[in-house]
């Protein structure tokens, strides 16, 4: 421990005298092929065109499971030497290593989204992120506000073991089961494909008649799953949540197929997790943790300002 807390302060040392050079700022997140993660794309952009001194590039794997892919990008942006990295690791272990030797390499580096394991949190500068373990308490208590007292609600999750979803779902089930007398199905995981989340929703729907509550627990997933429960014709029969907010998730609102989604602020991941890396080139001092929000949308406040601001 003590050998990496030398490594780190002579790094960061290294960051704050290099702080003057230009540079670019790889951001580097879990797909590409994602409305989600092309919000965060946008807030990057924004952030990047205040910034003269540096340019930025995006970049992700094709699949959130690409997780191999995503750590020879984060490798590659390293070789080429770039200024700094905002990253969303799709795995809290694999992503590590690479991360360790941006940051013995003075490049400093920026979480976003989902959180590294903890052997690595003396390798980036800040972790931005919605809460997701007070989002997912957030969402259980909505079930447990809308669904019935007793019965089986299913958990339609998308990746085993990434830090976003250990918060997100397994505060839901500690809420669920600490709060209330429902029966938790699953999880199941999606791999965060729609196709797979529609077909296990299916199955679940199907094995399930007496399902009073379901929650998709990212994007695809809950996608995937609002559309299973229109073709099994379930559709206002049980309480459907969901997470994120791109334009199919706002019609299964607008059309009563999801009571709500929790939208987290994924274009000030994007714009924050910039900033901050500019921030820490400069040699400015930031916040180890910043909580990018989140909030939940249902008919009744789906065109306020507030959901507006996060919606995608």
């Amino acid at each position: 421990m003590k050998t990496v807390k030398l490594i780190t302060a002579a790094s960061a040392l290294a960051i704050s005298a290099g702080a003057v050079q230009a540079g670019e700022i790889a951001v580097i997140v879990k797909t590409t092929n994602s409305n989600f993660w092309q919000n965060v794309n946008k807030g990057a952009s924004a952030a990047i065109e205040e910034v003269d001194a540096h340019t930025m590039s995006f970049d992700g794997p094709a699949a959130e499971s690409n997780i191999a892919d995503e750590v020879n990008l984060v490798e590659n942006a390293i070789n080429r030497g770039v200024a700094g990295i905002v990253l969303a690791p799709s795995d809290p272990e694999a992503l590590g290593p690479a991360v360790e030797r941006a940051y013995q390499s003075q490049i400093p580096v920026v979480i976003i989204d989902s959180a590294l394991s903890e052997q690595y949190q003396d390798s980036y500068q800040a972790f931005l992120s919605t809460d997701n373990c007070a989002a997912g308490e957030a969402v259980a208590e909505r079930m447990i506000e809308k669904a019935a007292t007793t019965g089986k609600v299913a958990i339609m999750s998308y990746v085993a073991g990434v830090g976003s979803e250990i918060g997100r779902v397994g505060c839901f089930t500690d809420y669920i089961e600490a709060n209330s007398d429902l029966e938790i199905v699953g999880p199941y995981y999606s791999q965060s494909q729609m196709a797979t989340a529609l077909n296990q929703t299916t199955d679940v729907l199907s094995a399930n008649p007496d399902l009073v509550g379901i929650f998709g627990a990212n994007e695809p997933t809950a996608v995937g799953m609002g559309r299973a429960i229109v073709q099994a014709g379930r559709a206002g029969d049980l309480v459907a949540l969901g997470f994120d907010g791109n334009a199919d998730l706002q019609q299964f609102v607008r059309d009563g197929v999801l009571d709500a989604i929790a939208v987290q602020g994924s274009f000030a991941m994007g714009e924050l997790g910039v900033e901050t890396v500019v921030d820490i080139l400069d040699g400015e001092s930031v916040e180890a943790f910043i909580n990018t929000g989140v909030v939940l949308v249902d008919q009744k406040n789906i065109d306020s300002d507030e959901a507006q601001n996060v919606l995608y």
